[in-house]
């Protein structure tokens, strides 16, 4: 059996409010009405009472040997004048004068006439000849309020009308909730039936369980995911976003320019962007809601990356090196073959000569082997591409302990932009107690754009260059300095400290 949806749900709750609240509001206002039907009828018949009390004829009449003959047309005319339906005047101890049924005149008045004989006019609600009627009795004084009582005044108006004119304000109560029932039916339809398509016919239960889905999915995820507003608010995004972006806690809600994230994504295609010791795809995709961005992290993409970048560099440096030595051989060869032995024998030691002074002056210089050999091949790889790549006499390194991976990323990344703007590129070495220094220098143009450490930068206009962004990365890990004079690069790294062995 499907359960109801919310909407569903909802609409039953509302009708069911509405109707509540309109029986509730109907029950008290017939209440009330019948309240003040009453008390209306009360005060007719009251007035209607203590008028004739004070009526001077009533006096007048009682003074008369047959009272009924003047008081009985003087009680219908009241009657007829006031709306009560009987008006009638007794004696003291309640033999009626006057009565709407001629019958009735001189027997006991049915009712209570205690409170009137004590002087005081009264109203009561009692079932009389007539029916059940809404009666006022008031007492007749002679020579002033306060004098001697000399008959008794009882006027009333039936139950019957008085509940006539009840049900008559009820149908109009009973219009008037339906009416109000009515709309509120159709504002709640209306109402729910934006729920049910904003909530998509869906359940509590099944909204409950698409919101623990959607929770478990957002924070599990290893990639950043965030939510932009179309007015640049950061609206949502999960722990792995805030990780690799460093964001506060309060970054929801907050603008991406606060944030520092602005120019962060670019929903044409994905950019790359360092962010601390990071390097990060970020991609964005429109959306109704906005724009959603993904952040992965290509940290270590980009490491290893960076280790086949310099193998690959070795061995373009070694394919380099044995296409050189093959034509070197082959002219060796053809000299021997035409005779020329000498000549042979001079050009051959020459190059041999060439190579083994410029592996014994890097060597000589650099006794970091892998900064040796990359020197090396970089040398063989400026050669091939119309370069010179000269290493400066006052170079003079030891192996001081820094991570070999990172010198490699810094002096192979400068080397290599060096070579692509200039024609002859210089590189000076030097180690010691005090540090470690590393100056590349170039007859280019040098570098003119001041945040080329700071992110993806490059010359070629792909705008995905991070060669000198992983310079500037690598020197902000072993905690040195980069200074940059135009087209000369200097870099300072410090000595790392020993680590101290634990206390045993």
């Amino acid at each position: 059996m499907r359960r109801w949806s919310l909407a569903g749900q909802m609409l039953l709750l509302q009708l069911l409010v509405v109707t509540v609240t309109l029986v509730g509001a109907a029950t008290l206002v017939s209440v009330l009405a019948d309240q003040l039907v009453t008390a209306e009828a009360a005060g007719a018949a009251r007035s209607a009472a203590a008028a004739v009390a004070a009526s001077p004829d009533v006096l007048a009449a009682l003074d008369e040997p047959s009272p009924t003959t003047r008081l009985q047309p003087y009680a219908d005319r009241v009657e007829a004048e006031s709306g009560v339906d009987f008006v009638t005047i007794m004696k003291p101890d309640g033999t009626r004068y006057t009565h709407p049924n001629r019958a009735e005149i001189g027997k006991r008045f049915l009712g209570h006439i205690d409170r009137a004989l004590r002087g005081e006019t009264f109203t009561e609600t009692y079932t009389g000849t007539l029916g059940p009627s809404v009666r006022a009795v008031a007492p007749v004084h002679a020579g002033g309020p306060n004098g001697p009582i000399r008959a008794l005044v009882s006027a009333g108006i039936k139950v019957d009308r008085v509940s006539a004119r009840l049900r008559g304000q009820l149908v109009w109560t009973g219009l008037i909730a339906l009416l109000g029932l009515a709309l509120g039916a159709v504002g709640t339809w209306l109402v729910t039936a934006r729920l049910r398509r904003q909530t998509h016919g869906l359940g509590p239960v099944e909204l409950g369980r698409i919101h623990e889905h959607h929770d478990a999915v957002l924070h599990a995820v290893r990639e950043g995911l965030l939510l932009v507003g179309k007015d640049g608010t950061l609206t949502l995004c999960n722990d792995a976003a805030r990780q690799l972006l460093d964001l506060p806690a309060d970054a929801e809600g907050r603008h991406l320019d606060e944030l520092g994230l602005s120019g962060l994504f670019d929903t044409d295609q994905e950019r790359v962007h360092l962010v601390g010791d990071r390097v990060l795809a970020v991609n964005g995709a429109a959306s109704r809601l906005g724009t959603v961005v993904t952040v992965r992290d290509h940290t270590e993409l980009q490491a290893l990356a960076g280790q086949l970048n310099a193998e690959r560099g070795f061995a373009d440096s070694l394919r380099s090196a044995a296409h050189e030595s093959a034509n070197k051989l082959h002219t060796v060869i053809t000299l021997v073959e035409l005779g020329r032995t000498e000549q042979a024998v001079a050009f051959g030691t020459a190059e041999l000569r060439a190579a083994q002074e410029l592996t014994d002056r890097v060597m000589g210089a650099v006794r970091e082997p892998i900064l040796a050999a990359l020197l090396l091949g970089k040398s063989a790889e400026a050669a091939e591409r119309g370069s010179e790549l000269v290493i400066s006499h006052d170079s003079d390194l030891d192996d001081l302990g820094l991570d070999p991976g990172e010198l490699v990323t810094i002096v192979g990344n400068l080397i290599d932009n060096a070579i692509d703007a200039a024609t002859r590129v210089e590189v000076l070495l030097r180690g010691g107690r005090d540090g470690f220094l590393i100056r590349v220098a170039d007859d280019g143009p040098g570098l003119i754009a001041p945040d080329a450490f700071r992110k993806g930068w490059t010359t070629k206009g792909d705008g995905h260059g991070l060669g000198l962004a992983l310079v500037g990365q690598a020197v902000r890990r072993l905690g040195g300095t980069i200074e940059v004079d135009g087209s000369v690069f200097t870099v300072r790294l410090p000595v790392p400290q020993p680590v101290a062995e634990p206390v045993r």
